[in-house]
């Protein structure tokens, strides 16, 4: 058992239970508040709550960096069984700090009258707070990525970047506060990152934080809630589920998403869909948005606001599983992450990030091909989203190239996209559809390969005479395969090859 996470969890609960007088244990914070968090920055404003006697007065004070400042409330009375308390008289108490730039370290004090029962954090920083939430690949830690032991050293550079976990919790019911926290906020160290295999900190997580910070040189928070297996519905609220026409169970929402909504967030990132494939399939490009647009609204409205109604939300499209599969099922997920339209953001995933995965596999990886280990690139590209979506920078390539025209003619098609490439010649990545009639593209359509014939600064052309004379070509698709390249080996990218074309399908028409 380790030794480092036992006295960060022993810490977590001394600041929870042995800040404050016996006498009156009902006066605490929730669950995700704590020696060395980092709450959001201006212009936004911390919200913190706790629990506490009913119509007590809680004095909350923030001093520190040449800045004091008090502000009060009053506890006031809560159904008992929400708060869980086994207090009859317990309430609920919750203060919304003035805006705070980044910056620190600052001491927090909550305390009731006359300091009969004082609770007080140390080293808290202001930034930027992101969570964290998906499946195995967001769970995927430090210890197992390539050069695990590099990154891992580096974790002392970056005192500045704080981390939280949530524990594995599920509940038939919403919580009001998490069921558990496996790390309390933490200075992060190798051993919190990188001690067990799926059990220490995200590295996606970590990695998208270390990244930022050098780009936003001050404090981030990252909070990591995730769980391996999981498909989306778990993860999603009833009325988002709701609007998509699912009744599933929403046992991760309850208990590890609904207990932070309280919490100002700069936003999320996601890696999650892996599941998917074989749940609710169709469902995905309805249930994935729909989280999204759920979570926005719990956030903003929970936290009073101070989470923007439009927060910036990044996500992973899915790596490989199967080499040679000639299943679609990672295809088919991959385009209903982007709501099927094939980037982000889109027109029904606004202010919405992607990182595209698919040349990035790992046949040999020892926990599975579906746990490809170069999460460096993967937390790089969700950074560059962030930067230029969340951080407004401009001028900064964020995404790989995407068709902009598509024109037919007789025994070719012209691909531009909208961005200058780099391009590998390939006879199959791209594939048409033949059709007698001029049609959609269904489902069972007969596929077959166009290959890349040349190309220039920023158009492809292909040979299409695989379709017969009296066919038309109806559709065209790119990458259409669980496992479509070797790594980072795919024949469109960007001009300085860094950044990956996403797969893509659509329908065409022939021009004479």
């Amino acid at each position: 058992m380790d030794v480092t996470v036992n006295l960060h969890k022993l810490a977590f609960l001394i600041s929870l239970l042995g800040c404050y007088c016996a006498s009156d244990t009902k006066f605490r914070f929730a669950s995700y508040y704590g020696d060395h968090m980092v709450l959001q920055k201006a212009p936004e404003r911390a919200v913190l709550w706790g629990y506490g006697p009913v119509a007590g007065k809680v004095t909350v004070t923030l001093s520190g960096s040449g800045f004091n400042k008090t502000e009060t409330t009053v506890v006031t009375e809560e159904n008992h069984k929400l708060t869980k308390s086994p207090f009859l008289d317990t309430g609920i108490w919750r203060v919304t700090l003035d805006p705070v730039a980044a910056g620190g370290p600052y001491q927090l004090t909550a305390s009731l009258p006359n300091n009969i029962n004082t609770i007080t954090f140390k080293d808290v920083l202001f930034g930027d707070v992101w969570l964290c939430g998906g499946q195995s690949n967001m769970q995927f830690t430090t210890s197992q990525i390539f050069n695990a032991s590099k990154e891992l050293a580096l974790a002392a550079k970056y005192p500045n970047v704080r981390i939280f976990m949530a524990a594995l919790v599920k509940s038939e019911t919403e919580l009001p506060d998490l069921g558990g926290v496996t790390v309390p906020w933490s200075v992060p160290t190798s051993k919190l990152l990188g001690d067990g295999n799926f059990t220490s900190y995200s590295a996606v997580c970590w990695l998208f934080g270390r990244y930022l910070y050098k780009t936003l040189n001050y404090p981030i928070g990252l909070v990591e809630s995730c769980w391996g297996g999981t498909p989306v519905e778990s993860w999603s609220s009833p009325r988002a589920l709701a609007s998509c026409g699912l009744n599933e169970n929403s046992v991760l929402w309850n208990a590890m998403i609904h207990p932070l909504l309280n919490m100002t967030l700069k936003g999320a990132i996601w890696y999650q869909g892996e599941a998917n494939t074989e749940y609710h399939q169709e469902q995905y490009s309805c249930a994935f948005p729909a989280m999204i647009d759920d979570w926005r609204m719990a956030f903003h409205q929970s936290s009073g606001g101070q989470t923007a109604a439009d927060f910036p939300f990044g996500f992973v499209q899915l790596c490989t599983y199967i080499k040679g599969s000639k299943s679609e099922d990672f295809p088919n997920i991959r385009w209903h992450q982007s709501a099927d339209y094939g980037f982000a953001p889109n027109p029904r995933m606004k202010k919405t990030f992607m990182a595209v995965a698919l040349d990035l596999p790992d046949e040999k990886s020892p926990f599975g091909s579906i746990h490809p280990r170069d999460k460096q690139h993967v937390a790089y590209r969700l950074a560059l989203g962030a930067r230029a979506v969340a951080y407004g920078e401009t001028d900064l390539v964020f995404q790989g190239p995407f068709p902009s025209k598509v024109v037919a003619k007789k025994g070719y098609l012209s691909i531009t996209y909208d961005q200058k490439i780099s391009v590998a010649a390939s006879k199959n990545i791209f594939e048409v559809c033949c059709s007698a009639v001029k049609t959609l593209c269904g489902p069972k359509a007969q596929w077959v390969p166009a290959p890349i014939e040349q190309w220039d600064a920023n158009t492809v052309q292909l040979n299409v005479t695989s379709c017969s004379a009296m066919d038309n070509v109806a559709g065209l698709r790119y990458a259409w395969r669980d496992w479509p390249c070797d790594y980072k080996a795919c024949p469109i990218y960007s001009s300085h090859r860094f950044l990956p074309a996403p797969p893509f399908k659509l329908n065409i028409s022939t021009e004479p």
